[in-house]
């Protein structure tokens, strides 16, 4: 058995890494330490992230019933969640009197290798294999039955393609593989539960790829973040800014880095992997089922680098937050090559007080046309406010730019994070730049802007300042 260690992962981060995203409802009382508890004494010590999960489950309230009936952990591969879900379904059985616990994956060889863990536990412990009343070992058949007569109890495997939603009601269920768990198979497994006094149903899996039918994962996910009741969500990833090749950006969204999951295998996977695999597979980055509505091609984009420019004659771009968290000044000029240079400099700044003075500064250094978006409105005195028209134009411009390769940036954080959230809307006939969730896409916005600026003739209707 694999046993617990300090992993790599609190080495670089100075302690375990926590889920970049936790939704977990209060408790009067927790479970977890006793799931611990027994785990280590059947020779099978968790993982500190792995004791994190259960603590964050095993909530109960005041009538002993669980706290949360719906549990999601979302992390890369080869962490350790098979391990977890034995460790949960050997408590059912010893800790919680849970008669019926199912183990399910969406193929038979994930599910045979849970259930060989399963089993090599038992068997390694003799006073708790002495308990065991029946036991079928046959493919699609498997099940250790404990007790006889109205104690019986019993831990069943699963494999959903074979078996589809038949036979799920159970106490507790322990989903692998949730990532690939449609509609029509969630919506006939949920009601199985509802009869059970006190079910809980977990889904184990990493971040969906676009062809994957993700309904239940990405359901339990979006319940949880709206804080829906009775839902619980564990998610290690990176953040979209992250830098990919940091290993401690590899320590944060893999827990049982340096012990499950080497520095080499990371190492290994960065070299094979483009950044939207890595971000996928090993980072545990979601796209939330909108890749195919990416604005920007990442890595088109990260190939159109030139972090050493020489500024001759910039335009630029001024686009804030619609709540002026936030704004931008993006700055637009002409290469030698006859391409488009664009940098943010050290003008991404929160909320919108700063403008006027740095519009003043830049006026007073280069000249330049200026374009500004409608949440910037009344910022800049003469600025005239840009149409929906205008501002489509300028966003597919930018994005045909980098189809091109026809511009050149400056590999600045903020702008690159803004690429990576950035999505189409699409309004009426044309479409426009949008941001992902709360994520602010103003840099990009007024990388838009600028190219405008510098592109477009005097002729725009007054919708261009000159400074």
């Amino acid at each position: 058995m694999t046993a617990s260690t300090k992993s790599r992962s609190a080495e670089l981060l100075d302690g375990p890494p926590p889920p970049r995203v936790r939704v977990a409802p209060s408790a009067r009382a927790n479970s977890w330490e006793d799931v611990a508890d027994l785990a280590a004494s059947l020779g099978m010590p968790l993982d500190e992230w792995q004791e994190y999960a259960l603590e964050a489950a095993m909530g109960e309230r005041a009538d002993g019933r669980w706290v949360s009936k719906f549990v999601g952990i979302s992390a890369p591969r080869q962490n350790g969640k098979s391990q977890l879900i034995v460790a949960r379904a050997l408590a059912g059985i010893l800790l919680f009197g849970e008669k019926t616990i199912i183990i399910s994956a969406h193929e038979t060889d994930t599910a045979r290798e849970v259930w060989r863990r399963l089993i090599d536990v038992v068997e390694a412990n003799p006073t708790l294999e002495a308990r065991v009343t029946g036991r079928m070992d046959a493919i699609n058949r498997e099940f250790l039955a404990f007790g006889s007569g109205m104690d019986k109890q019993t831990i069943k495997l699963k494999a959903r393609r074979t078996s589809g939603s038949r036979g799920f009601s159970c106490d507790c269920l322990l989903l692998d593989e949730g990532q690939i768990l449609g509609k029509r198979a969630w919506g006939s497994i949920v009601p199985t539960m509802s009869a059970r006094p006190n079910p809980q149903l977990w889904l184990f899996g990493t971040p969906p790829t676009p062809d994957d039918d993700a309904f239940a994962f990405s359901r339990v996910r979006e319940s949880a973040t709206k804080k829906k009741p009775r839902h619980t969500w564990l998610e290690w990833s990176a953040d979209p800014d992250d830098d990919f090749d940091d290993p401690a950006v590899w320590a944060k969204a893999n827990p049982a880095f340096g012990v499950r999951i080497s520095y080499e295998a990371c190492a290994d996977d960065r070299s094979a992997m483009d950044d939207e695999q890595f971000g996928l597979e090993r980072l545990g980055m979601w796209s939330d089922g909108d890749s195919g509505k990416r604005a920007i091609d990442w890595n088109l984009w990260s190939a159109l680098i030139d972090t050493n420019p020489t500024v001759t004659s910039p335009s630029f771009g001024i686009a804030t937050a619609p709540d002026r968290s936030w704004s931008a000044i993006c700055a637009a000029w002409r290469r030698p090559d006859g391409g488009i240079q664009l940098l943010l400099g050290d003008d991404y700044r929160p909320d919108a007080t700063w403008i006027p003075a740095r519009v003043a500064e830049l006026r007073s250094r280069y000249g330049g046309r200026v374009l500004v978006d409608a949440a910037s409105k009344g910022l800049v005195d003469g600025a005239v406010e840009t149409s929906l028209t205008d501002r489509a134009k300028a966003d597919n411009a930018l994005s045909d730019a980098v189809l091109l390769g026809a511009l050149r940036h400056g590999n600045e954080p903020a702008l690159n994070k803004a690429v990576r959230s950035a999505r189409w809307k699409t309004s009426g006939e044309t479409r426009v730049l949008d941001a992902k969730g709360d994520v602010d896409i103003s840099p990009l916005r007024a990388a838009a802007l600028a190219m405008h600026a510098l592109t477009t003739s005097t002729d725009t209707g007054g919708m261009v300042m000159f400074l």
